[in-house]
């Protein structure tokens, strides 16, 4: 007798993805990481391991960390969804990619994007302050190439930059307020 044959029924997805409405009916078995480099063409989002160990593939997820290699488009139906391409403003790079630029916290950069979107999220929890908790906040992500050493001066640099302009944001209102 012939053989069960698995049909697969595209379903809708709704995503933000870097603040752009994306719209789209897939497959349920794709995976994040392909939906946001093919239906979004949004290829700084690197495949590497696909099993989630190198971290290559790590985006923002609702402003969490998430390699994008571990999850369904589907399950992401309804989040914010930030990549690489979506930290930049108005023509300037976020801290952390300038920090990765000034530091040279890359060779060759397979592991960058990933890298830093994992630090991004890092960041934002604000539990960073030593080279220890920055390397204990980055250990799911690999690089094969650098050692660790530039990308720790780097988030480095990014935290206190940061620090300095929610500190001098903080004066500035201040001062409208008070003065």
């Amino acid at each position: 007798m012939g053989g069960h044959r698995e049909v697969s029924v595209p379903i809708p997805v709704r995503l933000r993805v870097n603040n752009t409405p994306r719209d789209h009916t897939i497959e349920p078995r794709v995976l994040l990481v392909h939906y946001l480099r093919d239906a979004c063409g949004l290829t700084g989002t690197h495949i590497g391991c696909e099993t989630g160990i190198c971290g290559a593939c790590t985006v923002l997820v609702d402003g969490k960390a998430v390699k994008s290699c571990t999850m369904f488009a589907v399950q992401a139906d309804g989040s914010d969804i930030t990549t690489i391409e979506g930290l930049a403003s108005n023509g300037h790079l976020h801290p952390l990619q300038q920090g990765f630029w000034d530091c040279h916290g890359l060779q060759c950069g397979y592991c960058t994007p990933g890298m830093i979107m994992a630090s991004v999220h890092l960041l934002a929890s604000g539990a960073v302050s030593s080279r220890e908790e920055i390397a204990e906040g980055l250990r799911g992500n690999l690089c094969r190439c650098t050692g660790y050493s530039h990308i720790i001066d780097a988030v480095q640099q990014a935290a206190a930059e940061i620090g300095a302009a929610a500190a001098a944001g903080h004066r500035h209102q201040s001062e409208v307020v008070h003065g």
